[in-house]
């Protein structure tokens, strides 16, 4: 590689929003280091990494550093981490496969998607404008929608993992007696519930649309 095309390779590995996104990777392996004894203290790192995720993409616009690495360390963080927190959460509650379809449908959903995008040539898997579905749509389409939906699914699994105990394992009776507590707590968790639930839904419509456009891709190369 010459000297200037390796020094222009430096330089995107460099890009603030690169930087923050090697940052969130070390908070969130000391997060998971600490995830078994001290439960708090992770829920406030998980919670800062989450808040950083949004730092980047910021930065990446304000200083025209959007990057397809970059792109691709966004997700691919933001997919291992809520894995990671999928699979802790297997291990708190019963049924722990509960969890482990979720996180296989969140993985599954998102890489068709991610390949779908370069096989039809975009640049960015949040270009949906040629799709016909109007809820996947919104999502791309309207930032604070998007925004509360990863919100509200992240903030539910932190909130299950504070309240997991040893003697109380059952998702469905943590649930229910969460409901049941003070106004505020109830009113939280049924928020989150909501948008945890269209975020699975759109994961979903997510993985067959992209799957349509593999399936379309492979027709059109055979013809």
């Amino acid at each position: 590689m010459a000297p200037q095309s390796t020094q222009r390779a430096l330089s995107v590995y460099l890009y603030i929003p690169n930087i923050i996104g090697y940052f969130r990777i070390i908070i969130n392996c000391v997060a998971f280091a600490l995830c078994y004894s001290h439960k708090t203290l992770f829920a406030i790192l998980y919670f800062f990494s989450f808040f950083c995720d949004g730092l980047d993409g910021w930065f990446a616009r304000k200083f025209n550093q959007v990057s397809t690495f970059g792109a691709v360390l966004d997700m691919v963080t933001d997919r291992v981490s809520t894995a990671c927190l999928l699979a802790v959460l297997s291990q708190l509650y019963r049924p722990g496969l509960i969890f482990l379809l979720l996180l296989g449908l969140d993985i599954t959903s998102h890489w068709f998607q991610m390949y779908s995008t370069f096989l039809s040539g975009k640049t960015s898997h949040k270009d949906v404008k040629d799709k016909n579905n109007w809820l996947l749509k919104a999502y791309y389409g309207h930032r604070p929608f998007m925004a509360f939906c990863c919100v509200a699914s992240e903030v539910l699994y932190i909130i299950l993992y504070l309240l997991a105990d040893e003697q109380t394992t059952s998702v469905l009776d943590v649930c229910l007696s969460t409901i049941k507590e003070t106004p505020l707590l109830s009113l939280s968790f049924f928020v989150t519930l909501i948008g945890w639930a269209v975020k699975q839904v759109i994961n979903v419509i997510q993985m067959k649309t992209a799957a349509d456009s593999c399936v379309f891709y492979d027709t059109k190369r055979s013809k």
